[in-house]
């Protein structure tokens, strides 16, 4: 969920490491840290607050040096405080470190160096690792055997960097991403490309339970048991480097106007990958889609689509649900895992369950060297560009195109022109001024109610999802036949409902849920193609194949939700609390 970054060579690391953590401040944005070290000392310096912002209060990109280690905060163990920022220094002051991940015998560790002497600044479970190190170099005076015996203490998921005032640095992962940016004469230590890619396109992504050592402008990677590692230095796509907002607020109105284009190119590059699938699809006895977040509401259109278009069953899973009941696998069976990022922790761990059960494992990916990507059989790419907005959106619209596309390789008799809903897209783009409009009646409201029914139920979802992440307003999607057992007791002249209603077979029967809301004096927002007098708002959706409304409906929703934070002054790329990658429990 944090960032971290480290750099080795013969430039002044600190403003490498502030660009780089700029980059990566999606993963983690509590507070900011950077340490370097010069004539055999470290200096440090850290806050509370984004990159920009600390870096103006404490200049963090004047700390001299060549070496150095950086961090941005998604806090776990800990308030978000100045102590508790990162990095965290040993008590000799001898080492440094950036930490990404959860050591879950922190407590126990803790406890153990306090009762040798080593005394805390802060609360969280990374400054253990600092004095870890510490302790086993000041006994060994040698970085490998330092870095071996810490990981063989510490439990849990975690990467991370360590800097010594002897100007080495040293880096071990252990399921959580890690990778060395290869450059003509430095190095680069980043949780993702991005940390780096302004400076090389070589990459080389670090296996789980291994560690790199940097000394002298080379490198060695090792196992855990301190062998070497084989290892491959692959090229990166620069696309991920395009990670500017140009003339846009924020990344994500940016990234929503993008999709006219990514809903064209999603899965174009993997096409033969989508064949397979279908062909696993078809031969295969039980098919599981699993995902988190908007990729779970992802999962849901998956079994909708299936089911309606070409008569096949697929059971939803959410990922984080999965460990509960692992034995709900049956074996040999096909499980379709989606994730933007390909590092999120719960689909890693659903897709693990999968394995033990000698299933196949379909990726939908957006980073084709994600650790997802390199655990599945086959793999399918988003190729949307990077998403730097906390919350998905264009990722999204590209995993249903995905889903669609292995749909019609199971139904040719299933037809869609993408290029003409490309235009359609567009069209909802080009004019949003009613939906800022209505994004202004939605300021001082508390709650909001979201109706769907059949396949829409997953987009009234998805949509309380974007209205939760990005301004902070109690949402809640509601299946509308489910109204009248509970939710219509809800409905008052302080609520707004959304309906999402287009021209399909819920039409009818979701217009008269929309008429039983109002006349208890909500005020209902109706998603639809047919205007009607119901709705005290009408967000217009183009008049397009029912099959494509899914994909259709949710993007004048994420308008809505991006315009609707901007009334209420939150920052709809950051929202609070959250993170894009969610690598840790």
């Amino acid at each position: 969920m944090c960032s971290i970054i480290g750099y080795y060579g013969n430039k002044t690391a600190s403003p490498i490491i502030v660009k780089g953590l700029k980059r990566m401040e999606y993963r983690g944005y509590d507070s900011v840290g950077v340490a370097t070290e010069s004539n055999h000392q470290i200096e440090l310096k850290k806050g509370i607050g984004k990159v920009n912002e600390v870096n103006s209060k404490v200049q963090l990109d004047s700390l001299p040096g060549k070496i150095g280690i950086g961090h941005t905060r998604w806090a776990t163990h800990g308030k978000v405080t100045d102590f508790n920022a990162h990095p965290h220094q040993s008590n000799s002051g001898k080492i440094a470190i950036v930490h990404n991940g959860i050591i879950e015998n922190f407590e126990e560790l803790k406890k153990k160096l306090q009762d040798e002497g080593y005394n805390f600044k802060s609360e969280t479970d990374s400054e253990i690792i600092a004095n870890l190190l510490q302790k086993h170099y000041e006994k060994t005076k040698d970085v490998k055997e330092t870095i071996m015996k810490t990981v063989s203490e510490i439990k849990g998921h975690y990467a991370f960097v360590a800097m010594f005032e002897n100007g080495q640095l040293a880096a071990a992962r252990f399921h959580e991403p890690l990778i060395i940016g290869v450059g003509h004469d430095d190095f680069f230590l980043s949780s993702d490309v991005l940390g780096f890619i302004e400076f090389t396109d070589d990459a080389i992504y670090l296996e789980n339970g291994n560690f790199v050592i940097l000394d002298e402008n080379k490198f060695q990677i090792l196992d855990f048991h301190g062998e070497h590692a084989k290892y491959g230095i692959t090229k990166v796509s620069k696309e991920f480097g395009d990670a500017y907002k140009g003339d846009y607020a924020h990344f994500t109105l940016k990234e929503i106007y993008e999709q006219p284009e990514t809903v064209l190119k999603a899965g174009e590059k993997t096409m033969e990958a989508i064949e397979k699938t279908a062909d696993y699809i078809k031969n295969a006895k039980n098919i599981y889609v699993t995902g988190s977040g908007t990729s779970f509401n992802s999962a849901l259109i998956a079994k909708q689509i299936l089911s309606k278009y070409v008569k096949i069953k697929a059971e939803p899973v959410m990922s984080s649900e999965l460990q509960f009941s692992p034995d709900s696998i049956e074996e040999n069976s096909i499980i379709i895992a989606i994730s933007q990022s390909g590092e999120s922790a719960d689909v890693l761990d659903a897709v693990k369950i999968g394995k033990q059960a000698n299933c196949k494992i379909i990726a939908i990916v957006n980073l084709m060297t994600s650790s997802l990507a390199r655990e599945a059989d086959v793999v399918i790419g988003m190729n949307c560009g990077p998403e730097i907005g906390v919350a998905a959106t264009k990722s999204f619209t590209s995993q249903l195109v995905i889903l669609y596309k292995i749909v019609q390789k199971l139904n040719n008799d299933i037809t869609i022109n993408f290029e003409n809903f490309s235009k359609s897209v567009l069209k909802i783009l080009e004019n949003p001024r009613k939906i800022q409009q209505i994004a202004k009646e939605l300021k001082e409201i508390s709650d909001i109610y979201i109706l769907g029914r059949g396949i829409n139920y997953p987009i009234a979802i998805e949509t309380a999802l974007k209205l939760k992440e990005l301004t902070y307003i109690h949402a809640e999607g509601i299946a509308g036949g489910e109204l009248k057992h509970g939710p219509l007791a809800l409905m008052d002249s302080s609520v707004f409902v959304i309906i999402i209603n287009p021209n399909d077979s819920t039409y009818s029967d979701t217009l008269t849920s929309a008429r039983e809301i109002k006349a208890r004096g909500a005020k209902v927002i109706g998603v639809s193609d047919i205007e009607s007098d119901v709705y005290d708002y009408w967000i217009e959706m183009p008049k397009i194949d029912e099959v494509l409304y899914p994909i259709s409906e949710i993007i004048p929703i994420q308008l809505l939700s991006y315009y609707a934070a901007l009334e209420k002054n939150t920052d709809p790329d950051y929202p609070r609390n959250l993170a894009k990658s969610v690598t840790v429990k």
